[in-house]
C-alpha cells in the first residue's frame, strides 16, 4: 500500500511539473543569469577542450557555442 502512495505522489510531482515546464523555460531562457551560467560553462569547456591560445579567440569561440545552444522544453 505505502510504494502504491509514492507512486501516485511521484505521479502527481510529474504531472504538476509537465504543465510548467514550458513557462519555466520561458522564465529561464530570458534569465540573464542563466546566459552567464552558460557563458562560464562554455568558456571551461574551450579552455579544457580546445587548444586555443589569444584569450579573446577563446572568449569568441565560447560565446560561438553559447549562442548555438536553445533551452527547451522536451
Amino acid at each position: 500500500m505505502y510504494r502504491s502512495e509514492q507512486s501516485l505522489g511521484a505521479n502527481a510531482i510529474r504531472k504538476l511539473a509537465s504543465s510548467f515546464v514550458e513557462e519555466f523555460a520561458e522564465f529561464a531562457a530570458g534569465d540573464e543569469r542563466i546566459h552567464e551560467l552558460m557563458m562560464d560553462l562554455a568558456e571551461e569547456f574551450v579552455e579544457t577542450n580546445l587548444p586555443i591560445v589569444k584569450e579573446d579567440d577563446s572568449i569568441d569561440v565560447a560565446h560561438e557555442l553559447m549562442m548555438g545552444i536553445t533551452i527547451r522544453t522536451v
